[in-house]
């Protein structure tokens, strides 16, 4: 039976549609056709972008893995573990890539011409498209979330720590609001995250400083509320005067500083599932700890990444139903051009949300506002 017989079965003896999708038990012939070509190019341009980058990144680092000795069972794993990761990067590329190559094909094989011969309109034609989206991104939430952080320590955390060279400290003095009035400041903090030395404690009534406490080093009790400073200096202002107290051991003082604080400056929430990454703004809010903007950003991007596949079917879909004489290699061009126009947007627009020159919310979601600006645009065109 012919695409466009199948069509009209399909539409019934009124010369209408089959309803809308539901489920799967709604899906017609012509669906359940476009679905299967969808989901087998979609499927292979994730398998290939993946190969493409481990083969990329296996190239730049092969000589590290020979220096270090690294099993090859190791290496297997690093690169297993960084799948997810690769997967939820390129699936917005895949997905535009797939809905191209196959409704340039009904186009090019007048398969099109014959649908909408038989009634059916461009929101009709979307439907499978978008059914099958819709389960990817579901998972990539999921991905996102939860399952790619999962895998951090394995990847990423292990590309850190042995294949990148250590960055040089940083020797700027670190600020940290303590409380509404007190402001605790570290010269540098130790390697084991709960050390700290070139401490001071000041304390301000207003914008007036009225007491500061330098100490040598400090050191976070494990087991108690205690942050203990060592070889202390506590200077108190007031009426004009200073009034200087030393003690050469040990003074303990309550914070209302978490005892992690140390930990999460230079934490990493790609490493966090959506739950610690929460929790993670909301101290860094908390204490005033720097890189409150990068935080937000990425936690936006984590939700707003796997929804771009199903909104840049948007653009995919419209843009291919002309048909062409150009043949599926502009197909494949396009996407490209698209897609990494796309990431390149999600990168740039990121950064200026880092240094804070653009609302983070805004700097995560732009990019997929404008896909939806771009693809309502197309479908426009596309339906006239």
């Amino acid at each position: 039976m012919s695409t466009k017989e199948s069509a009209r079965n399909d539409a019934g003896s009124s010369g209408k549609l089959a309803p809308g999708l539901p489920g799967t038990a709604s899906l017609t012939i012509i669906d359940r056709y476009i679905i299967r070509e969808f989901l087998t190019v979609f499927f292979f341009s994730l398998a290939s972008f993946a190969a493409l980058f481990i083969i990329i990144n296996l190239v730049e680092n092969l000589d590290r893995f020979l220096d270090r000795q690294i099993p090859v069972g190791r290496i297997i794993i690093y690169y297993l573990s960084g799948l997810p990761d690769t997967f939820l990067l390129t699936s917005p590329l895949s997905v535009l890539l797939a809905s191209l190559f196959v409704t340039g094909k009904l186009s090019m094989q007048s398969e099109l011409p014959a649908l909408k011969a038989a009634g059916m309109s461009l929101s009709r034609l979307m439907k499978p498209f978008l059914l099958a989206t819709f389960f990817i991104t579901s998972f990539n939430l999921l991905n996102s979330c939860f399952i790619t952080p999962a895998m951090y320590d394995l990847s990423k955390g292990y590309e850190k720590r042995y294949l990148k060279s250590r960055k040089e400290q940083n020797l700027e003095a670190l600020h940290i609001r303590e409380s509404k009035n007190r402001i605790l400041t570290v010269g540098q903090i130790g390697r084991d995250r709960q050390s700290a030395v070139s401490v001071s404690l000041e304390t301000f009534d207003g914008s007036r400083l009225i007491a500061r406490l330098d100490a040598d080093s400090l050191r976070i009790v494990s087991d108690g509320d205690g942050w203990v400073f060592y070889n202390t200096r506590q200077r108190t202002f007031e009426n004009g005067r200073e009034t200087l107290v030393t003690n050469p051991g040990a003074e303990t003082l309550r914070l209302a500083l978490a005892k992690n604080t140390f930990t999460m400056i230079d934490a990493d929430p790609d490493e966090m599932n959506l739950v610690q990454h929460l929790a993670y703004i909301a101290q860094k809010k908390r204490s005033g700890l720097p890189g409150l903007e990068r935080a937000e950003v990425e936690l936006h991007t984590k939700i707003a990444l796997p929804l771009a596949s199903m909104l840049i079917v948007l653009i995919g879909v419209p843009l291919s139903t002309r048909k062409k004489r150009s043949g599926l290699a502009l197909e494949a061009a396009t996407s490209l051009l698209i897609g990494l126009f796309y990431l390149g947007m999600l990168k740039t627009i990121g950064s200026l949300g880092f240094d804070g020159l653009v609302n983070p919310v805004l700097a995560a979601w732009l990019p997929n506002l404008l896909i939806v600006l771009a693809g309502a645009l197309l479908y426009r065109s596309a339906n006239h």
